[in-house]
């Protein structure tokens, strides 16, 4: 036996194992999961679990020495684009 088939059928057994002791306990789901939204139980109106929100990104703030760089690069464009226009 190679140890491919003895895995998947360890795997298997405990698939099955896992069935019964939900049976046992009570939990069995079906087979088949069902698609969407799940129906709501009674009395679990505090089940639900509160999502963790992210924590709020820190706002960027832009120096006054970049400010006027940006600004003086922007001036530069435009000037070139006019002498450009002018010609």
């Amino acid at each position: 036996m190679s140890i491919a088939t003895l895995i998947s059928d360890i795997d298997a057994e405990i698939a099955k194992l896992q069935q019964a002791r939900a049976l046992l306990a009570g939990t069995a789901t079906p087979a088949a999961k069902k698609r969407g939204r799940p129906a709501k139980v009674a009395g679990a109106a505090g089940a639900v679990k509160a999502v963790a929100a992210k924590p709020a990104k820190k706002k960027r703030t832009l120096s006054p020495e970049g400010r006027a760089r940006i600004a003086a690069a922007a001036k530069a464009r435009w000037a070139a684009l006019k002498k450009s226009a002018k010609k």
